[in-house]
């Protein structure tokens, strides 16, 4: 499987879970963000870093790690020739359910 097939593959089946997580942590810091009363000018900044960080990371990881991962990718290609296909009389490992 190629390192685009694979890319496509890993989104489909993970992107649910990841953004779930994510969107579970980060919902969870914005009472704290709007939240008003005795206090909460100690603590609307903390909701503030939890909810953009939260958001800012989830962005940039969805984007980033596909792109290096087929940058180092095509970087091992580069440096070790072309990659070792199973023989024909090897079993190829069956992807994970």
């Amino acid at each position: 499987m190629t390192a685009e097939e694979s890319i496509y593959q890993a989104c489909i089946l993970r992107f649910r879970p990841i953004l779930m997580t994510t969107m579970a942590a980060l919902l969870g810091g914005v009472p704290m963000m709007v939240g008003t009363g005795v206090g909460s000018e100690i603590r609307q900044p903390l909701g503030y870093a939890i909810v953009g960080g939260l958001a800012l990371s989830q962005i940039l990881t969805l984007y980033t790690t596909p792109v290096v991962y087929i940058y180092l990718d095509r970087l091992q290609t580069w440096m070790f020739g072309e990659k070792k296909q199973a023989a024909s009389g090897e079993a190829a490992p069956a992807p994970a359910e």
